[in-house]
């Protein structure tokens, strides 16, 4: 049997926060359920943001009210602090992700804290989890590789949060190329450090294609023993307040590549393709996944 690669799918909330298209809740879940016909298992579905600063991210309780919990599948909810959490807590999500920024210059603009103020949220949230239940945590830590605002991200600015984390127990840790900057060998130094510094801590990998390094980063974090990729249908994604910033690994992309190196990844490779078309055609642009475009392995044609 094939080596299972986990894919997060993301498209449903890192894919539509940037988009200027605003889609309908109803729209929104029929992305949702045609990912999972596809073959996502775990997926970010909404946002719990203010909508007047995301748009896009309206209608989170909506979504989460019509996704009753089932097995086999996890709705993950986007948390920034204690009022997401909350919000996160009475809509049942299955999971919770809390972003953390690792510099102050991002962190401000994206969610209006510190870094310090977003650890002192995080452990807080953690604490109540701990005292009065709640779904699995995931620690994000965005701009991991660099910063549009405060440039250069030290090694020590990421593993500052990551022990915060790991301290708070906290279920899995995620880092972030939020704008696209990592290269495969910066990626490999993060995830080992990353490692020492939170051991036993599952890891996972979230990167946007900005400069066309994605899918090497993703293979970098493969070798590097990382099992657990974020990706989003058609390369959809951003950020609202990330200058320039583009979209996430394309999921048929990152499928693809995956497939045919002969892991296994669960996911219907035609029905991504078919539901990136879709969701495009929504949002009235074409998708950046390269596979969407090119279509998978081309079948034998009969010589002429």
């Amino acid at each position: 049997m094939s080596h299972r690669i986990e894919i997060v799918e993301v498209g449903p909330r890192d894919g539509l926060q940037n988009e200027k298209a605003l889609l309908e809740v109803d729209q929104k879940l029929e992305f949702i359920h045609r990912l999972e016909a596809a073959g996502a298992r775990r997926m970010e579905t909404v946002s719990f943001v203010n909508p007047k600063r995301v748009p896009q991210m309206a209608g989170a309780e909506e979504i989460s009210e019509a996704l009753p919990h089932q097995g086999g599948r996890s709705r993950i909810g986007l948390v920034l602090n204690e009022r997401g959490w909350d919000r996160c807590l009475a809509a049942k999500c299955d999971e919770a992700n809390i972003v953390v920024c690792a510099t102050d210059g991002f962190g401000i603009r994206n969610q209006g804290a510190s870094v310090e103020e977003q650890i002192a949220a995080m452990q807080a949230i953690a604490q109540r989890r701990q005292a009065e239940g709640g779904p699995p945590i995931t620690v994000t830590i965005s701009v991991a590789f660099g910063c549009p605002f405060d440039g250069e991200v030290s090694e020590d600015q990421v593993l500052r949060i990551v022990r915060a984390a790991a301290q708070a127990q906290v279920d899995e840790l995620a880092l972030a190329d939020t704008i696209g900057v990592a290269d495969p060998w910066l990626v490999r130094k993060r995830v080992e450090a990353t490692r020492k510094a939170a051991p036993g801590v599952p890891l996972r990998m979230h990167f946007h294609d900005t400069r066309n390094t994605g899918l090497a980063n993703a293979f970098a974090s493969l070798e590097a023993g990382v099992e657990v990729l974020d990706a989003s249908c058609g390369g959809l994604g951003g950020c609202p307040f990330a200058p320039d910033a583009t979209g996430n690994i394309g999921t048929e992309d990152l499928v693809y590549m995956l497939e045919r190196a002969g892991f296994d990844t669960g996911y219907d490779l035609d029905a991504l393709i078919a539901t990136a078309g879709w969701v495009s055609g929504l949002l009235g642009k074409a998708p950046t996944a390269a596979v969407s475009r090119a279509g998978g392995f081309p079948k034998a044609r009969d010589a002429a």
